[in-house]
């Protein structure tokens, strides 16, 4: 037993020190049992103290359109291609009430706001044109970070989204390569490497994660950290399937909070200097939701998701201050960089 805990040491002391955990290492330590949590956890807590510090990265979003998507992505309630579901359907929302919800988002403290879109990318001049005018709008009448969330990506559509006034684009994988067939069929994974590929050589800061617990292994897990590793992301949000009524994945086992605890863990080790941010799900936690920083998160989405709601702002804001971290404020930093 002792030769584990030397073992989780030496890890973390190599990451410290600038080094890596391989992917066998992390397929080892995803498959501790929860004895060793709370040794995983501080260790981890460390590693993100080093490399993050204890500023919080606060992020909200909206869900503009929503409903009769063209993909048939397995956990999406907004599926066309699932008739049971619930999911509300409407047309782009108007542009003031977004950048109301910007505004309202700013002062909750979020740094960055995501405009999100359902579909499998832009492919018409009215959809061009539209976020044209949010885009626009955003940046000319609120302070805060503007990200979008629009499917896949040409290099030439992120230059242009890029030149109209968006900063960051997300874009999850999903989940490991070798359990992609299982979660989608309407499009490739390859298409979701290559939007990152041409979100990234056009200037923009990617943000792409995945959703743990569709099924997938433990060491598929640690693939998909190590897929976003190898891919360079910087900004990875986790989060935790919530079955959706009318779904393929409806009836699927949600995770525990010591099995959601453990995976945000590992994936700081795997992915020490990356914004891991805590998304969808994380209600599953109940009464631990303040250890997800404590086992190595460094943001968090805050107000309601695509579908569901979200716990109270008031809640997340104080659960920050009581643990004495504070959201981080300054976009402009960020910016530059992104511009550099």
């Amino acid at each position: 037993m002792s030769e584990n805990y030397n073992r989780i040491d030496e890890i973390t002391q190599r990451i410290l020190k600038g080094g890596e955990m391989s992917f066998d290492e992390g397929c080892w330590m995803i498959n501790l049992d929860d004895d060793y949590l709370t040794w995983l956890m501080a260790g981890a807590d460390r590693i993100r103290r080093n490399f993050r510090g204890n500023k919080i990265e606060v992020c909200a979003i909206s869900n503009v359109r929503s409903g009769n998507c063209s993909e048939n992505c397995s956990f999406c309630s907004q599926s066309g291609h699932h008739k049971e579901t619930k999911a509300p359907v409407y047309d782009y929302i108007k542009s003031e009430e977004l950048v109301a919800q910007a505004k309202q988002a700013r002062e909750w403290g979020a740094s960055d706001f995501g405009v999100v879109s359902k579909g499998w990318g832009v492919r018409s001049d009215k959809e061009r044109a539209q976020l044209k005018e949010y885009f626009s709008e955003l940046k000319k009448h609120s302070e805060i970070g503007r990200c979008a969330s629009l499917g896949a990506l040409d290099r030439e559509t992120a230059e242009m989204l890029k030149e109209q006034g968006m900063e960051n684009y997300h874009h999850n994988l999903e989940c490991a390569e070798s359990f992609f067939d299982k979660v989608c069929t309407t499009h490739t994974y390859q298409e979701n490497i290559d939007t990152i590929r041409h979100a990234t050589e056009a200037g923009l800061r990617v943000c792409a994660g995945g959703i743990l617990g569709m099924g997938e292994s433990l060491e598929q897990r640690v693939e998909l950290a190590e897929t976003l590793r190898q891919n360079n992301v910087k900004s990875v949000p986790l989060n935790f399937l919530n079955p959706q009524d009318g779904t393929p994945f409806a009836e699927k086992t949600t995770m525990v909070p010591q099995e959601i605890l453990k995976s945000i863990a590992v994936f700081r080790y795997m992915l020490p200097q990356a914004e891991i941010r805590i998304a969808g799900g994380r209600h599953f936690l109940g009464d631990m939701q303040s250890m997800i920083f404590m086992a190595g998160a460094s943001g968090v989405m805050i107000g309601d998701y695509l579908t569901t709601t979200g716990r109270k702002v008031e809640q997340d804001i104080k659960m920050i201050q009581d643990l004495h971290l504070t959201a981080r404020e300054d976009t402009q930093s960020r910016r530059s960089a992104i511009n550099a």
